[in-house]
């Protein structure tokens, strides 16, 4: 087993197509097909199943691709890491951040550090908390925003902001930031919530759980683009941060006011892992990702947050 194998492997499990593997590899297909056949050869079983529409992996194969991925992104990791090294702190940062956080944050930390530390090279993964304590954990990305995180010794989280959820609905409905809408009064109206078991979700079910109150979704989602969509045209009402929506509020396109009774939270913190060792290009972004979110909220950017941090 080598790299080439396993990028040849890991670019037809993406494509799904031998030839189109081939041209992004800039090799040609015998080439390719010949990588796949002694990594089989050295695995010792079959990697895909080879059907009309293209290349279907095998549970060896699904097994096998997470293990590769990892491996080709430490050795990444080790190619920055090394080059930046030249000229000061360099290395590939990897950072995790919510659907509803990355675009308040993304822009502002690439750019500061690209001046601060251009040594460094920035990656921006996206994903549900659950998704990102668990990528976290098997060191798939350094650093992370997120909430919720259940009791880990392989995290450690350090509290940043605090948050309220509102109730989101088209600008027909009227909703005002002034006139909170208590939990109990949404009984029988359509509402589109986030899957189980997303975070939010579970804040949700848990206040109607204390509250005694049941709700009516109408629609369950793993998408936040999907959960705005459907309020957008009509479908219900929902249940996000303000800073999910902001540009649509702004905009006039949805309307929408604090939950009350209870008010419900989240709260962002900063996590990292505690189980391998965070080096110095990693401690230097994850500076500036504090700075660029604390600035956020200093400026109202960040809607309706309040700073915990230091």
């Amino acid at each position: 087993m080598d790299f080439k194998q396993l990028r040849a492997f890991m670019t037809v499990a993406d494509t799904g197509n031998v030839t189109r593997a081939a041209e992004l590899l800039h090799l040609v297909q015998p080439a390719v097909s010949r990588q796949l056949r002694l990594l089989e050869e050295d695995i010792g079983t079959e990697l895909f199943e080879r059907e009309r529409h293209g290349m279907v992996l095998t549970d060896a194969g699904k097994a096998l691709l997470v293990y590769a991925r990892r491996a080709m992104l430490e050795l990444d990791r080790a190619r920055a890491e090394i080059g930046g090294a030249v000229d000061g702190i360099g290395g590939l940062v990897t950072i995790g951040l919510l659907p509803s956080t990355a675009d308040i944050v993304s822009s502002a930390l690439v750019s500061a550090v690209a001046v601060s530390y251009p040594g460094i090279r920035m990656r921006i993964a996206m994903g549900y908390a659950g998704t990102l304590q668990q990528w976290l954990e098997t060191g798939e990305i350094d650093a992370a925003l997120l909430y919720g995180v259940e009791r880990s010794a392989n995290i450690l989280s350090k509290p940043l902001l605090e948050e309220d959820l509102w109730i989101v609905g088209p600008a027909a409905a009227k909703l005002r930031r002034q006139k909170p809408v208590p939990l109990a009064s949404l009984v029988g109206k359509p509402l589109i919530l986030p899957s189980g078991p997303h975070g939010i979700r579970t804040l949700v079910d848990h206040a109607c759980a204390v509250s005694g109150v049941e709700l009516t979704v109408t629609a369950e989602t793993n998408a936040m683009s999907i959960q705005k969509s459907l309020v957008l045209g009509g479908h219900g009402l929902t249940v996000l941060p303000p800073i999910a929506f902001a540009d649509e509020l702004e905009r006039g396109l949805v309307s929408a006011a604090p939950l009350s009774d209870p008010k419900i939270t989240r709260t962002i913190v900063l996590a990292l892992p505690a189980n391998r060792a965070v080096g110095s290009h990693v401690r230097r972004a994850v500076e500036l990702l504090v700075e660029c979110a604390r600035n956020a909220v200093a400026r109202g950017g960040w809607l309706e947050a309040r700073w915990l941090g230091s």
